[in-house]
């Protein structure tokens, strides 16, 4: 019962700290309904229950099986295999991510139906796919992370000169969104297998990092592409928003029940079918560690439904109408102040979060503390919450205007800090974007921008995912500077790359 135990304690002294300030709010900022603080309390409570039962299942049967196709590829010792490989894992992956799955729903109404979410979802799947299949082919043939994610982002801001401002929105929010809670654990783990083939121990510490953000500009690129070619330019005026007001405490559990069932199971479902794959023409694991990982899947579902049941019927709500309530206040200080606040403590409760500060733990021996990363990592999505507050706020803010200095500051710190650190960054920037962040955090955002006269949700209430993936990038590339600066002092860092 250990594993039980450690990950329920985790999980605890994340989702408590949130609990606690929406508590805090109700009974001060933003008075709520007796039914919504019921509902997010059992939220709270499931939330918490599912989580830990997700993360006992990501470590029984999720990383284990990535890592295992990660070294299948990586043995075969032919490039066409990896990356045929990477293609079609890549595509199952992408087409089930919860977090894309919603957004891409959202584009489709954004849109006005110009383009539908189903193509949406098809590129974005196929733009990660290829992308993941180059990622794979960087850490076989030692491609520095850096030099790659440099003339990745210089393509993406050439295309920029060419998207609707529109679709710029949607495909840096999609890069987001399509690395979450199922991706994630799987991507980190298929890098940590093909890299640990290397007899080169430093490269292979190096190369367990970087193929998550390689593979979310996959998403930003096949997005933008798309809008060039689709001619797409006249888009609603404004995205219709209800806050639900709701007076029963059950209806809406039994209402989303059947939904996140079928969407937690769908989720799983391409891991299973790639675990059943490799189990018949490479793994042939016995009946007792079949049965294991069987075991692992059914708790990674069971958790995963919970999760979302929590997230979606406690959690959401709520996180709207804080938004709205503080928007409407004349002093909008309140506003970006508890932005920041929920951007904060909201990180510490994403499942992924956990998946990468336990596996930049185990890569790194201990060296690079898990606590430092989530620290770093809090304080760069708090600041980004807070900037998409002022960006709802100030009139004439764009999202490009922080996007674009935002990249280059990131893209010229990576040639100057440990090369392990550029990795852990930008991977980092696509797991701070789960489900917490899509559901909540968006629901708060959007919330703000309806109250917000002059504001529009259909261009500020998208981006804060995108923001939420890109200040991450740039706290932990600091911590990274700081980090080499002390190993220099020591004389540890020579002949780093």
């Amino acid at each position: 019962m250990n594993i039980y135990t450690q990950k329920f304690k985790e999980v605890l002294f994340s989702i408590f700290p949130i609990t606690v300030i929406v508590l805090i709010l109700n009974f001060t900022l933003t008075p709520l309904e007796i039914p919504l603080i019921i509902r997010f309390i059992i939220g709270a409570f499931l939330i918490i229950i599912g989580l830990s039962i997700f993360l006992v299942g990501v470590d029984i049967a999720i990383t284990p099986l990535g890592s295992q196709v990660g070294s299948a590829f990586a043995k075969s010792n032919k490039i066409w295999i990896v990356t045929v490989g990477g293609l079609i894992v890549g595509f199952f992956i992408s087409i089930a991510e919860p977090g894309l799955i919603i957004l891409v729903d959202q584009v489709g109404i954004v849109t006005s139906g110009q383009i539908s979410s189903i193509s949406i979802l098809g590129i974005v799947s196929i733009g990660l796919a290829i992308m993941l299949a180059v990622g794979f082919v960087r850490i076989v043939f030692n491609i520095p992370l850096y030099k790659m994610l440099t003339i990745f982002y210089g393509f993406v801001f050439i295309l920029a000169l060419f998207t609707p401002v529109e679709f710029l929105t949607i495909a840096f929010d999609a890069s987001g969104a399509t690395t979450g809670i199922l991706a994630v654990p799987f991507i980190l783990a298929l890098a940590v297998g093909i890299s640990s083939m290397k007899k080169d121990s430093k490269a292979s510490e190096k190369d367990s990092f970087g193929l998550v953000a390689i593979a979310s500009v996959g998403a930003i690129i096949s997005v933008m592409i798309l809008s060039i070619f689709s001619g797409a330019r006249d888009f609603s005026a404004k995205l219709e928003f209800n806050i639900t007001k709701s007076e029963s405490i059950i209806d809406p559990f039994i209402k989303n029940i059947p939904i996140l069932f079928k969407e937690g199971f769908l989720t799983i479902l391409p891991l299973v079918i790639i675990f059943l794959f490799f189990q018949k023409f490479y793994f042939r694991m016995n009946k007792k560690n079949m049965a294991k990982m069987i075991k692992g899947f059914i708790y990674a579902f069971v958790g995963l439904f919970l999760f979302l049941v929590g997230v979606n019927t406690g959690f959401m709500d709520i996180g709207a109408i804080i938004g709205y309530t503080l928007a409407s206040y004349d002093n909008n200080i309140y506003v970006i102040i508890i932005a920041f606040i929920l951007g904060f403590v909201t990180i510490l409760a994403e499942p992924a979060v956990y998946v990468l500060t336990h596996q930049i733990e185990n890569v790194t021996s201990g060296y690079v503390r898990r606590r430092a990363i989530l620290v770093a990592l809090a304080i760069g999505v708090g600041i980004a919450v807070a900037l998409s507050m002022i960006r709802i706020i100030v009139p004439g803010l764009q999202l490009w205007h922080y996007l674009l200095p935002g990249y280059i500051i990131s893209i010229l710190m990576s040639y100057f800090i440990p090369k392990l650190f550029v990795g852990i960054a930008f991977d980092a920037g696509g797991v701070a974007t789960g489900p917490m962040t899509t559901t909540f955090i968006l629901a708060f955002t959007q919330g703000a921008a309806e109250a917000v006269e002059g504001a529009n949700i259909l261009t500020d209430g998208f981006g804060m995912i995108a923001t939420v993936a890109m200040t991450p990038i740039i706290t932990l590339q600091i911590l990274g500077f700081i980090f080499g600066m002390k190993l220099k002092k020591k004389g540890e860092l020579k002949g780093e790359e």
